[in-house]
């Protein structure tokens, strides 16, 4: 398929639902899927890892209307995952779909996972032994060990990233590694499809209980006996599935750092900041159109967006 920038002539239309964490982007997809002929590309990074049900509150196969899903369930925990590679899977998916006649709905919170699937980013490549040696050193000297020595040798790569978010660091070493240089910031968005971009929120005061309330739902469900059983799957070896929310949290606890209490207070703490993060990521994008996630009329209104998306 041909990608241009005059947008009548780009594939598509792709649906893309983002937002914060428990907002309702799940429900929201599966009634847009219904209506325009749509199947769900999973555009969380977290369930896209084989096991991790429960704490990425991933839809059950029951509970999907039989509506199908696409890239669920994918890696391994003890995976690295890399925007790159699931570039890769979600554009031949959406391009899978476009071309049966199928309306791609890609829905998720992850903001670097939709941009890289519907935009033309390129990521630079890896190099798995100096992508290996990083981590050691950020295990063994931490991160703001690393985050001086990014300063060294690219000031303006260091000036973006924050001195306590080791993997970005490690990511910004392996680059400069490779490339001589790191961009830290995206550049202009420069789509490759048609896309009407949905993004749906709430109050934050209700999206705080609303995440208490999941966690604790997490919890009864069995996150804990979810977390144990993954460890004999390399959970821990795992250096992107061992750091989701929850997960990390609960190994803290099995490992004695933390009381079960102290876990469970830590993930819902650590899921209102990133909500922050999601909203301010997606707010930066004037492409989205939000949506009151509780409005009775949700499901009309954003079809309404979609029609008048593709119209236009």
């Amino acid at each position: 398929m041909g990608r241009t920038d005059n947008a009548e002539s780009l594939p598509g239309p792709v649906v893309v639902i983002a937002g914060p964490t428990a907002a309702g982007k799940s429900d929201l997809s599966l009634s847009v899927a219904e209506a325009v002929d749509g199947e769900v590309v999973n555009a969380d990074s977290m369930q896209l890892y084989r096991g991790m049900d429960i704490g990425t509150a991933k839809l059950p196969p029951e509970q999907r209307r039989g509506v199908p899903h696409h890239l669920l369930d994918v890696w391994p925990v003890t995976y690295t995952a890399t925007a790159a590679e699931y570039q890769r899977l979600a554009r031949e998916r959406i391009d899978a779909l476009l071309s049966s006649g199928r309306t791609p709905v890609l829905v998720g919170g992850s903001g670097l996972y939709v941009q890289a699937a519907v935009d033309d980013l390129d990521f630079p490549g890896t190099d798995p032994e100096l992508r290996a040696a990083l981590e050691a050193e950020l295990a063994e000297l931490g991160p703001a060990r690393l985050h001086e020595r990014l300063r060294a040798v690219d000031p303006a790569a260091a000036a973006a990233i924050l001195p306590g978010n080791g993997r970005r660091i490690v990511r910004a070493l392996e680059v400069v590694g490779l490339r001589g240089s790191f961009t830290a910031t995206l550049p202009n968005p420069r789509p490759l499809y048609r896309v009407c971009h949905i993004a749906v929120d709430r109050d934050p005061a209700e999206l705080d209980r609303r995440i208490a309330d999941r966690v604790e739902s997490m919890w009864r469900d069995g996150l804990v006996a979810e977390v144990e059983s993954l460890t004999a799957e390399g959970l821990r070896d795992g250096l992107t599935a061992s750091r989701a929310l929850g997960y990390r949290q609960i190994l803290d606890h099995l490992d004695g750092r933390l009381t079960e209490d102290e876990a469970k207070e830590r993930t819902v703490i650590g899921t209102r900041r990133f909500v922050r993060r999601q909203r301010s990521w997606f707010g930066r994008d004037d492409r989205y159109r939000w949506l009151d996630a509780a409005a009775p009329d949700l499901v009309g209104r954003a079809l309404r967006v979609v029609a008048q998306s593709l119209e236009a």
